[in-house]
C-alpha cells in the first residue's frame, strides 16, 4: 500500500479521510478524485493543499477513461471510494444520478481496479443498506440488505457489486458502512449543517413529520478513523459497520443545535414528512472494534460534540455562504416551499 486513490475526496467525509491520511502517514500518497459536483468542495482540502503527499485528479468514476488513466497515471495501488450522490431528498427528486454513481460508477471502479491490478479496495456505504430496524435490534455485517429509497438501493447495489468482485474474482475488497454523520464540511443540504445555517438566519426550520426519527450520530473524525481501520486491518472480502453507537431523535438534536445556537424553539415548522422516510438506523460495530478502532465521541459528550459543530458552522460562515446560492436555492425551492406553506407550528 503506497499510492491511495481516494474517489470523492472533495466531499464531506472524503475530505475528513484525505487530511487525516496525509497528515498522519507520510508514507502514503493520497491522491483524491472527486467529480467536484455541487458537493465537492476545494475548499474542504485547503488544510492538506501543499503536503508533498498530496495530489488532486478532477474526474468522474462513471468514466472509465478517466478512472483508468487516474490509475495509471499515479500507480495507484489501492482504492478508497467515497465518490457518491448521498442525500435521500434528492434520490427521491432525480433517482438517475443516483444509480449511475452509486450502482454503475462503482462497477467502473472496479473492473477498472481488476484490470489495473489494485491491491486493496475499500468502498464506503451506509447504514441505509439495512433499511427501518425495528425493535431493539441493531444491525449486523450480514444482515439482509431492506433499502426503502433510491439512493439507499442504489448503495445496496454498489455493495453487491463489491461483493461479487471480490467471490468471482478473488478482488481483495473491504465494505464500510457508516451512521448518520455529523461535523464540520458538511454540505449545508444535511440536517445538522442546513438547521444550524438556517437557524443562523433566522429563516423557518422544517421539523419532518413530528422529527421523532431515530439516527446514530457518528462524528466525521470518528467515521473517518472507522475507515483507516478497516483499510488497514480489516480482512478481505468482509463488510464492517461504523457506527456512532449514539441514538438520538432529529428533534432532539434540533432542540440541541437552538440551545447552543441560543435561538428559540418558535423557528420550528413542522412539515410533511419525506416520502418512505425510515424511522430508525441503529447498528452494531463488534466487529470493527475488535480490529482496535476507537471513538473520540461517544452518546456521553455528543453535547459537546454538536457545540463544536455549531461553533464551527458559525466561525466559517464565509465557507457555506457561498454554497447557499444558485443550485442550492434551486433545490430549496423544490424541496421545501410547498411543505413550508403546509407547515404547522406542532407535530404532524
Amino acid at each position: 500500500m503506497k499510492n491511495i486513490l481516494v474517489t470523492g475526496g472533495a466531499g464531506f467525509i472524503g475530505s475528513c479521510f484525505v487530511r487525516r491520511m496525509t497528515k498522519s502517514h507520510p508514507e502514503f500518497n493520497i491522491i483524491a478524485f472527486d467529480k467536484l459536483t455541487y458537493a465537492g468542495n476545494m475548499d474542504n482540502l485547503l488544510p492538506v493543499s501543499g503536503a508533498s503527499n498530496f495530489q488532486f485528479v478532477q474526474g468522474d468514476i462513471a468514466d472509465r477513461e478517466a478512472v483508468m488513466s487516474a490509475y495509471e497515471t499515479h500507480g495507484v495501488d489501492t482504492v478508497v471510494n467515497f465518490a457518491a450522490e448521498s442525500h435521500v431528498d434528492r434520490s427521491i427528486l432525480s433517482p438517475d444520478a443516483f444509480i449511475n454513481s452509486n450502482t454503475v460508477g462503482v462497477h467502473i471502479l472496479l473492473e477498472s481496479a481488476q484490470k489495473h491490478g489494485i491491491e486493496r479496495f475499500l468502498h464506503v456505504s451506509t447504514d441505509e443498506v439495512y433499511g427501518d430496524i425495528e425493535g431493539d435490534h441493531f444491525s449486523l455485517e450480514d444482515d439482509p440488505f431492506k433499502p426503502n429509497s433510491p439512493y439507499s438501493a442504489s448503495k445496496a447495489g454498489g455493495d453487491l457489486m463489491v461483493r461479487a468482485y471480490h467471490v468471482t474474482y478473488g478482488m481483495n475488497t473491504i465494505v464500510t458502512r457508516g451512521s448518520n454523520t455529523f461535523g464540520p464540511y458538511q454540505y449545508p443540504e444535511k440536517l445538522m449543517p442546513f438547521f444550524i445555517s438556517e437557524a443562523i438566519d433566522d429563516r423557518p426550520l422544517p421539523v419532518y413529520g413530528n422529527g421523532m426519527q431515530v439516527r446514530d450520530w457518528l462524528h466525521v473524525e470518528d467515521h473517518a478513523g472507522g475507515i483507516e481501520t478497516a483499510l488497514l486491518k480489516g480482512t478481505a472480502g468482509e463488510a464492517y459497520n461504523i457506527a456512532g453507537e449514539n441514538q438520538q431523535t432529529n428533534i432532539d438534536v434540533i432542540r440541541l443545535m437552538l440551545k447552543h445556537l441560543n435561538k428559540p424553539e418558535t423557528l420550528l415548522k413542522y412539515v410533511p414528512d419525506r416520502e418512505g422516510h425510515d424511522r430508525r438506523y441503529a447498528m452494531n460495530a463488534d466487529k470493527l472494534k475488535a480490529l482496535g478502532w476507537k471513538r473520540l465521541y461517544d452518546a456521553e459528550n455528543f453535547d459537546a460534540a454538536v457545540e463544536n459543530t455549531v461553533n464551527w458552522y458559525r466561525t466559517n460562515e464565509s465557507w457555506w455562504r457561498k454554497i447557499k446560492s444558485g443550485e442550492y436555492l434551486e433545490y430549496y425551492k423544490r424541496q421545501y416551499a410547498a411543505r413550508l406553506a403546509a407547515a404547522s407550528a406542532s407535530p404532524n
